[in-house]
């Protein structure tokens, strides 16, 4: 029997505001789509913290038995500012800037990408499109929807009809807004008055004699708007029926709401069952992003060079950082936030170094069982990683009880906490084993401390116990604790 027929899922659907319980459209397997990054410039933090809520989804899809295909775009046609009707392409602007051609620039930062994504330990996606891989099969979804009665042609660009769509769907059931109230929000250049009315979006748009990036038509030489690539490329790979599609909340709307209108009007179907959005991260309270300038670059953190942070942190803590907030709730980004969870990261990754250390005995202690359904309850909750996170640290303390001899546990059951432990920590939360991947910084920083301890073990052979002291005090400002014993004096990092 595979393990997700042992578990019941549940997963807030933002469609209907509930937690749902999940089953697939075909048992044993999920289609799952997650709109990916516009490569136009370094990816930030915060668009780092939606695609590693996601990888925690696909992780544990996975642990469950399910056979995932994942499918997360690349956007390299190309972004109006501000997505909206008027503006300048994102990615051409960045060309003209560095002097190189469109392409370099999706290169470039699509690189950028994979590799800040690699670094947070993230699994990569079944499928990776790219929208202008798939300018053919947007040209034809057009003619489906044009055929069908749901968009118009004028002056070489075609639009959908929004007020026609809605006489016969319900168009804004995402978000939940009144068609009166919804302003279009597409990536169009200029001409608005082509627009019938005003909510309707581009779904192709001439291109001006400026635009760079532009492809041939039926209609002109010019380029997709911005929500039809999400839905053709889900479609291509998934159907016209899947099961998951997830992203950021601020794309609940327009462009979620988008695509499902264009996939209604294409094919008469619902295109997915359960909506998922993640929220945002916010640095001095407000919410990261490009536009503004209040963001902080995912490599900046590491290296520590930045002006927000105390020190660098490493891609396991910020991760672990991120997975400690369940993914709809909002997550303030601070360095007491990070200090806070480094000690708890190290605290987790001794406890689960110290199993193999403890010792056994005839009976067990340890309800172990009860344990581990605790920690399927919560990924099972809507993928709730603050909760499991916590059973995790119960852990600990069982451990560390183990450790002082005041919990009993069997051989079996110290190796079944040690798989348990494993599979939640890295296999679900994707963290990766400090002491395998970092091992040659772990050698010398132990190095480091061994030669503090000496120092400090000659100055209090010499009486100077200010110099011992400061030692001690400074080592502890960093989270290293010093303990005196009779086999001499052992650290640990907190």
């Amino acid at each position: 029997m595979a393990l997700y027929e042992q578990q019941s899922l549940k997963i807030y659907n933002s469609m209907s505001g509930d937690k749902e319980t999940f089953t697939p459209i075909n048992e044993g397997h999920v289609g799952m789509y997650v709109c990916g990054p516009t490569v136009y410039s370094n990816v930030h933090l915060g668009n780092c913290r939606t695609f590693i809520s996601f990888d925690l989804v696909f992780r544990y899809l996975k642990h469950l038995g399910y056979k995932v295909r994942y499918v997360r775009n690349i956007t390299d046609a190309g972004h109006l500012e501000n997505d909206a009707d008027s503006g300048e392409d994102r990615i051409s602007k960045k060309a003209r800037l560095e002097q190189i051609e469109p392409m370099e620039v999706v290169q470039k930062y699509t690189v950028d990408f994979h590799n800040i994504l690699h670094r947070f330990n993230n699994l990569p996606p079944s499928i990776e499109p790219t929208a202008t891989g798939h300018i053919v099969e947007q040209i034809e979804i057009i003619k489906t929807i044009l055929e069908n009665g749901y968009a118009y042609e004028a002056n070489g660009s075609v639009y959908f009809d929004v007020l026609k769509f809605n006489k016969d769907h319900a168009y804004g059931k995402l978000s939940g807004r009144a068609i009166e109230d919804m302003i279009a929000n597409t990536r169009e250049l200029a001409a608005q008055s082509d627009k019938r009315n005003p909510q309707d979006f581009a779904l192709w748009k001439k291109a001006e004699p400026q635009h760079i990036m532009r492809w041939p038509s039926p209609w002109s030489d010019g380029f997709p708007g911005w929500h039809l690539e999400c839905t053709v490329m889900s479609t291509k790979y998934l159907g016209e029926e899947f099961d998951i599609h997830g992203g950021g909340m601020d794309l609940k709307f327009p462009h979620h709401e988008c695509e499902i209108a264009q996939g209604e009007a294409a094919t008469g179907k619902s295109p997915v069952n359960y909506w998922m959005h993640a929220n945002m991260l916010t640095l001095n309270g407000k919410k990261m992003a490009k536009s503004t300038g209040n963001f902080i670059l995912p490599e900046d953190l590491f290296s520590g060079d930045n002006d927000i942070l105390t020190k660098a942190f490493s891609p396991n803590v910020v991760r672990f950082f991120i997975l400690q907030a369940h993914y709809r709730s909002v997550l303030d980004f601070s360095s007491e936030a990070l200090l806070a969870s480094e000690k708890g990261f190290n605290r987790l990754m001794d406890a689960y170094y110290a199993i193999d250390e403890l010792a056994v005995a005839e009976t067990s202690d340890a309800d172990l069982a009860t344990w581990k359904q605790s920690c399927y309850d919560a990924m099972n909750d809507d993928f709730n990683s603050p909760i499991l996170i916590s059973k995790l640290f119960d852990a600990v303390k069982m451990i560390n009880s183990a450790k002082e001899g005041s919990l009993k546990i069997t051989s079996e059951d110290r190796d079944e906490l040690k798989s348990s432990m494993k599979s939640f920590l890295f296999d679900i939360l994707g963290l990766t084993d400090a002491v395998e991947t970092n091992s040659v910084d772990t050698d010398k920083l132990s190095g480091t401390i061994d030669l503090l301890i000496k120092l400090r073990a000659e100055a209090r052979m010499n009486k100077n116990f200010a110099l011992s002291d400061q030692i001690r005090d400074q080592l502890l400002e960093l989270g290293i604790q010093l303990k005196d014993g009779k086999e001499g004096t052992t650290f640990s990092i907190n």
